[in-house]
Protein backbone atom coordinates (compact mmCIF):
# COMPACT_ATOMS: atom_id res chain seq x y z
CA UNK A 1 0.00 0.00 0.00
CA UNK A 2 2.84 2.41 0.73
CA UNK A 3 4.06 2.40 -2.86
CA UNK A 4 0.60 3.57 -3.99
CA UNK A 5 0.61 6.63 -1.71
CA UNK A 6 0.82 10.07 -3.30
CA UNK A 7 4.36 11.47 -3.21
CA UNK A 8 3.88 13.91 -0.31
CA UNK A 9 2.05 11.34 1.84
CA UNK A 10 4.82 8.84 1.20
CA UNK A 11 7.48 11.42 2.11
CA UNK A 12 5.71 12.24 5.39
CA UNK A 13 5.22 8.55 6.18
CA UNK A 14 8.85 7.67 5.42
CA UNK A 15 10.03 10.60 7.54
CA UNK A 16 7.84 9.44 10.43
CA UNK A 17 9.27 5.92 10.06
CA UNK A 18 12.80 7.34 10.29
CA UNK A 19 11.84 9.29 13.40
CA UNK A 20 9.85 6.33 14.82
CA UNK A 21 7.53 8.90 16.42
CA UNK A 22 7.13 12.63 16.25
CA UNK A 23 5.00 15.72 16.49
CA UNK A 24 3.89 17.65 13.44
CA UNK A 25 6.73 20.10 13.99
CA UNK A 26 9.30 17.31 14.33
CA UNK A 27 8.15 15.69 11.08
CA UNK A 28 8.20 19.05 9.33
CA UNK A 29 11.70 19.83 10.60
CA UNK A 30 12.99 16.40 9.56
CA UNK A 31 11.62 17.02 6.08
CA UNK A 32 13.62 20.24 5.84
CA UNK A 33 10.66 22.52 6.44
CA UNK A 34 9.42 22.30 2.86
CA UNK A 35 5.79 22.10 4.08
CA UNK A 36 3.82 24.11 6.60
CA UNK A 37 2.75 22.57 9.92
CA UNK A 38 -0.82 22.66 8.64
CA UNK A 39 0.09 20.71 5.49
CA UNK A 40 2.02 18.11 7.50
CA UNK A 41 -0.92 17.80 9.93
CA UNK A 42 -3.29 17.26 6.98
CA UNK A 43 -1.04 14.60 5.46
CA UNK A 44 -0.68 12.83 8.81
CA UNK A 45 -4.49 12.86 9.20
CA UNK A 46 -4.84 11.26 5.75
CA UNK A 47 -2.29 8.61 6.69
CA UNK A 48 -4.17 8.00 9.93
CA UNK A 49 -7.40 7.50 7.98
CA UNK A 50 -5.59 4.93 5.82
CA UNK A 51 -4.44 3.07 8.96
CA UNK A 52 -0.76 3.84 8.46
CA UNK A 53 -0.36 6.31 11.32
CA UNK A 54 -1.60 6.33 14.90
CA UNK A 55 -1.68 9.36 17.15
CA UNK A 56 -1.63 9.82 20.90
CA UNK A 57 -1.60 12.73 23.30
CA UNK A 58 1.80 13.77 24.55
CA UNK A 59 2.97 16.58 26.85
CA UNK A 60 4.46 18.23 23.72
CA UNK A 61 1.20 17.92 21.76
CA UNK A 62 0.01 15.15 19.49
CA UNK A 63 2.56 12.40 18.91
CA UNK A 64 2.33 10.39 15.69
CA UNK A 65 3.73 6.88 15.11
CA UNK A 66 3.71 4.53 12.13
CA UNK A 67 0.93 1.99 12.73
CA UNK A 68 2.47 -0.99 10.94
CA UNK A 69 5.69 -2.21 12.50
CA UNK A 70 8.62 -0.33 10.91
CA UNK A 71 10.46 -3.66 10.42
CA UNK A 72 7.59 -5.01 8.32
CA UNK A 73 7.49 -1.82 6.28
CA UNK A 74 11.26 -1.91 5.76
CA UNK A 75 11.17 -5.58 4.72
CA UNK A 76 8.44 -4.89 2.18
CA UNK A 77 10.25 -1.84 0.77
CA UNK A 78 13.52 -3.74 0.56
CA UNK A 79 11.83 -6.66 -1.20
CA UNK A 80 10.42 -4.25 -3.81
CA UNK A 81 13.84 -2.61 -4.26
CA UNK A 82 15.62 -5.96 -4.67
CA UNK A 83 13.00 -7.11 -7.19
CA UNK A 84 13.07 -3.82 -9.11
CA UNK A 85 16.77 -2.95 -9.20
CA UNK A 86 18.57 -6.25 -8.59
CA UNK A 87 16.40 -8.72 -10.55
CA UNK A 88 15.37 -10.36 -7.28
CA UNK A 89 18.96 -11.16 -6.27
CA UNK A 90 19.53 -10.57 -2.56
CA UNK A 91 23.25 -11.24 -3.06
CA UNK A 92 23.52 -8.47 -5.67
CA UNK A 93 21.64 -6.06 -3.40
CA UNK A 94 23.83 -6.97 -0.41
CA UNK A 95 26.98 -6.48 -2.48
CA UNK A 96 25.74 -3.05 -3.57
CA UNK A 97 24.90 -2.10 0.02
CA UNK A 98 28.32 -3.17 1.23
CA UNK A 99 29.89 -1.01 -1.46
CA UNK A 100 28.19 2.08 0.02
CA UNK A 101 30.19 2.02 3.24
CA UNK A 102 33.88 2.53 3.74
CA UNK A 103 34.23 0.44 6.86
CA UNK A 104 31.88 -1.82 8.80
CA UNK A 105 31.83 -1.87 12.59
CA UNK A 106 32.72 -5.22 14.22
CA UNK A 107 29.12 -5.70 15.37
CA UNK A 108 27.87 -5.09 11.83
CA UNK A 109 30.27 -7.71 10.48
CA UNK A 110 29.10 -10.17 13.13
CA UNK A 111 25.46 -9.51 12.25
CA UNK A 112 26.20 -10.14 8.58
CA UNK A 113 28.03 -13.36 9.39
CA UNK A 114 25.07 -14.55 11.48
CA UNK A 115 22.65 -13.72 8.67
CA UNK A 116 24.77 -15.66 6.17
CA UNK A 117 25.01 -18.65 8.54
CA UNK A 118 21.23 -18.60 9.04
CA UNK A 119 20.68 -18.47 5.29
CA UNK A 120 22.95 -21.50 4.86
CA UNK A 121 21.01 -23.39 7.54
CA UNK A 122 17.72 -22.63 5.76
CA UNK A 123 19.25 -23.93 2.54
CA UNK A 124 18.83 -20.58 0.79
Amino acid sequence: MIESLPRREREVFETLCRLQAGTTSAVRAAMGGSLSDSAVRTLLARLETKGLVARASDPDGVLYRPSPRPEAIAASALRRTVDTFFAGSAASAATALLGLTQKLKPEELEALERAIDQARERGS
